[in-house]
C-alpha cells in the first residue's frame, strides 16, 4: 500500500474511533456542526432540483405546444387551400352565370365555349377553344365575349374537338367599322409588335375631315359577311389626321389578356 494510502486510512480510522468514544452529547453537536455546515449546500442542491424538474416539465409543455402548432399549422393549411378553392368556384359559377345571362339576352344563335390553350410567342393573335365540329362550328365565324368582338374561327381541329380563333388584337384579323354619332367608316385591325399590356387597335381610312373624340365608341358595320352589324369593338383613344386619311386608336371593349367564356355566332336570328 502507498504510503499516502496508509495514511488517509489511518486518519479515518482514528477520527472513527474517536467519533464513536464520544459522549451522546458530543456527538450531536458533531451533527450539529455537520448540519450546520451541509445547510446552505443542502438547500442549494434542494432548489437546483426544483429547478430541473420545473425546467423538464416546461420542456414537456414545449414538445406539446409543437406538436400542437404543428397541427394547427397544418390544418390552417387545408383551410386555405379550401377556400382557395372555394373563391375558384365561385368565380367559375359567376362566370358561368354570366355567360349564361349573355345568351339568353343576346339575338345571336352562339355556342358557348371556353379558351383551353394559348401561346405565349402568339398570345395576342389565336387561343384554342374546348368546341369544334362536332358542335357546328367551322370557319370565318364570329367569337364574341359578353364585352364585344373577339375574333374569328380560323382553325378546326380534326376529332379534337377544338377550334382555333384568331384575336381581334391579330393585324390579319380586318373588321369594318363604324364610330357612333358619325357617318366615319373605316377598317379596323390589331397592330404589329404591340405585345405590352392589352394592345390597341388601329382604326384606317377615315376622312380627313373627320370630327371624331376620344371616348366615341366603335362597332361592326356588318360588311364582309363575317361580322355581323352593331358589335361593340372598342373606344377612341385618340385621332391622327393625314394627308389622304385619318387614322384612330382604339381601346377594344375585351379584355384579351383575361380571356375565359366566349361564344361563337351560328347565326343571327332573323
Amino acid at each position: 500500500m502507498k504510503p499516502l494510502n496508509l495514511i488517509a486510512l489511518l486518519l479515518f480510522l482514528g477520527g472513527a474511533v474517536w467519533a464513536f468514544t464520544q459522549s451522546e452529547r458530543g456527538v450531536r453537536e458533531m451533527q450539529g456542526l455537520y448540519y450546520s455546515a451541509m445547510g446552505p449546500f443542502l438547500k442549494s442542491g434542494s432548489k437546483m432540483e426544483t429547478e430541473a424538474r420545473a425546467f423538464l416539465t416546461e420542456t414537456r409543455h414545449s414538445k406539446e405546444l409543437e406538436v400542437e402548432l404543428s397541427a394547427v399549422q397544418g390544418e390552417l393549411g387545408r383551410l386555405r387551400i379550401i377556400g382557395s378553392r372555394v373563391r375558384d368556384l365561385e368565380n367559375e359559377n359567376d362566370r358561368l352565370r354570366h355567360a349564361l345571362d349573355y345568351k339568353k339576352a343576346t339575338h345571336f344563335d352562339v355556342v358557348p365555349a371556353q379558351v383551353i390553350r394559348r401561346q405565349p410567342t402568339t398570345w395576342w393573335q389565336t387561343v384554342d377553344i374546348d368546341a369544334g365540329e362536332e358542335r357546328g362550328i367551322g370557319t370565318q365565324l364570329a367569337v364574341l365575349s359578353s364585352d364585344g368582338l373577339v375574333g374569328k374561327i380560323d382553325r378546326i381541329y380534326k376529332d379534337q374537338n377544338r377550334s382555333s380563333v384568331l384575336l381581334l388584337t391579330d393585324e390579319k384579323c380586318q373588321v369594318s367599322a363604324r364610330v357612333e354619332g358619325s357617318p366615319e367608316v373605316g377598317i379596323l385591325s390589331g397592330q404589329r409588335g404591340r405585345f405590352d399590356g392589352n394592345p390597341l387597335l388601329r382604326l384606317r381610312f377615315l376622312s380627313t375631315e373627320a370630327t371624331l373624340r376620344p371616348g366615341l365608341r366603335v362597332f361592326t358595320t356588318g360588311r364582309g359577311g363575317i361580322f355581323q352589324a352593331n358589335i361593340l369593338l372598342g373606344e377612341i383613344v385618340s385621332v391622327e389626321k393625314g394627308a389622304l386619311d385619318s387614322e384612330a386608336l382604339v381601346k377594344p371593349s375585351v379584355n384579351f389578356a383575361d380571356l375565359g367564356t366566349v361564344f361563337v355566332v351560328l347565326s343571327a336570328d332573323p
